[in-house]
């Protein structure tokens, strides 16, 4: 199977900070591409976190990138420090009110990638000076400060126009962050992001984080290649839900005749605390949950009858 093209980086914003150490060590463990680091505070945004130190403390937990995301009003002060934390990105936002250029050229000069943030109600406009200096566009699709907040739509039409803000479209990477879940990762994706956020909802109690962010790398994907065949950016389809857990080859034929009926289908490695009498390596199929009703008229006297093994196709397998 082919690499996941966009990346989940794990916020640890809702993590038990008590443990904080062994919370980021289980979401890399989980398949988080990097760690996002929340810096607050409590006067750019009405919230206070943690600072340079702490990070500093928390970098031998894994050798994936550290994203540090500085909401705080006086970046340049303080940037010295975040670099000798050892953060790989570093990215704050276009609102703060102080010379800008000045700290975006200090980031690249230390060899780490520069970022810069935009609002929800900030117009795209606000990068232009900075066009030639950005390895990263955050598009905030959350009102910045306080974790488990509902995406913004509106905002997220940014995602797109963000990549002309880029010095380099090629290589330059746009993140997503704020309401990043199962139901907003597909629209990301349909839109080309290269990174999302994913906070809130893996650190909820009874959640298997690493199904979580297969499951948002899944719907990204999906989102994407959509566009890619359309030539253009495709309405997601909404909450996916499960509609079967089937041995692998049982999982792939059935997600192959729901194709053929016109009906999205992702196949994903079972979450087996929610499934546990399924052997493990049971595969889940996910489809739309507006075409749960037409699905399980056409397949599920079928799937109920003879199970698994009317759906195998031929040489099917891992």
């Amino acid at each position: 199977m082919t690499a996941p093209r966009m990346q989940v980086t794990a916020s640890i914003l809702d993590a038990d900070m008590g443990t904080l150490a062994r919370e980021c060590r289980r979401a890399l463990r989980a398949g988080s591409d990097r760690l996002h680091l929340d810096v607050m505070d409590g006067h750019f945004v009405p919230n206070i976190t943690f600072g340079p130190t702490v990070i500093k403390r928390l970098r031998p937990v894994g050798t994936q990138p550290f994203d540090a995301h500085l909401m705080i009003s006086e970046p340049g002060r303080y940037m010295d420090q975040f670099i000798d934390a050892g953060c790989d990105t570093i990215t704050f936002h276009v609102e703060v009110d102080e010379p800008i250029e000045p700290t975006l050229l200090k980031i690249r000069r230390a060899g780490r990638k520069a970022g810069l943030a935009i609002k929800p109600k900030t117009p795209m406009s606000a990068l232009e000076p900075y066009r030639e200096l950005l390895d990263i566009v955050m598009v905030m699709t959350v009102e910045p400060g306080f974790g488990g907040q509902k995406f913004i739509y509106d905002a997220g039409a940014k995602i797109g126009p963000a990549r002309g803000y880029l010095a380099d479209p090629a290589t330059g990477e746009v993140h997503v962050d704020g309401g990043v879940n199962r139901g907003s990762a597909e629209f990301c994706g349909t839109l080309a992001a290269d990174v999302v956020i994913a906070g809130s909802i893996l650190w909820k109690p009874g959640v298997d984080v690493a199904h979580e962010i297969r499951l948002i790398k899944a719907l990204g994907d999906r989102g994407h290649a959509d566009a890619v065949r359309a030539g253009g950016p495709t309405p997601p389809h909404g909450e996916w839900l499960r509609f079967a857990v089937l041995p692998v080859a049982g999982a792939r034929g059935l997600a192959a005749r729901l194709e053929a009926a016109g009906i999205p289908a992702i196949v994903l490695e079972a979450e087996h605390a929610a499934v546990p009498a399924q052997p493990r390596g049971a595969m889940e199929v996910l489809i739309p949950a507006d075409d749960e009703k037409v699905a399980s008229a056409r397949f599920g006297d079928e799937l109920a009858t003879y199970g698994s093994a009317a759906f195998a196709a031929p040489g099917a397998g891992r």
